[in-house]
């Protein structure tokens, strides 16, 4: 791994090639994909860490995160998105971007950093377990479409 960074507007493209993993529906069109997040994501404040392999200059890993004032968490940094690329996984990737978003929350003055994973990703449970997370919720959705 030769670092994680934060990814500024002009270089979210870079996190594409993880993002299409998790999320197939942007798998098809990069600029489809960095329109969303720069111009709808950001400015909601989202913000983008991406880990990299000196192999390639795309990332290895994307982490996605923004900050949440609520009643329920009080400060929170929330990841809405962590992906690896299959390629680069259990290389430490996820685990480093994990406590990079942490360290950031840590900086903010944050109370805790939380997120969803869906049911059936287990590899990724075990990582969020490893990284000391816990399940404290079940989280549920209404589709309206």
């Amino acid at each position: 791994m030769t670092g994680i960074r934060e990814l500024p507007v002009g270089q979210t493209h870079l996190a594409h090639a993880a993002f299409a993993e998790l999320r197939p529906r942007y798998a098809v069109d990069v600029d489809r994909f960095v329109a969303r997040v720069d111009t709808v994501q950001r400015p909601q404040g989202y913000r983008l860490l991406a880990a990299f392999d000196p192999d390639d200059t795309a990332a290895a890993a994307v982490a996605g995160f923004r900050f949440i004032a609520n009643l329920a968490w009080g400060d929170i940094l929330y990841i809405d998105d962590l992906s690896t690329r299959a390629d680069f996984r259990r290389r430490g990737y996820g685990a480093g971007l994990l406590d990079a978003v942490a360290a950031e929350a840590g900086r903010l003055g944050c109370d805790a950093v939380h997120l969803d994973s869906g049911h059936q990703r287990y590899d990724a449970h075990r990582v969020y377990l490893a990284s000391g997370y816990r399940i404290t919720s079940h989280h549920f959705a209404h589709d309206l479409h």
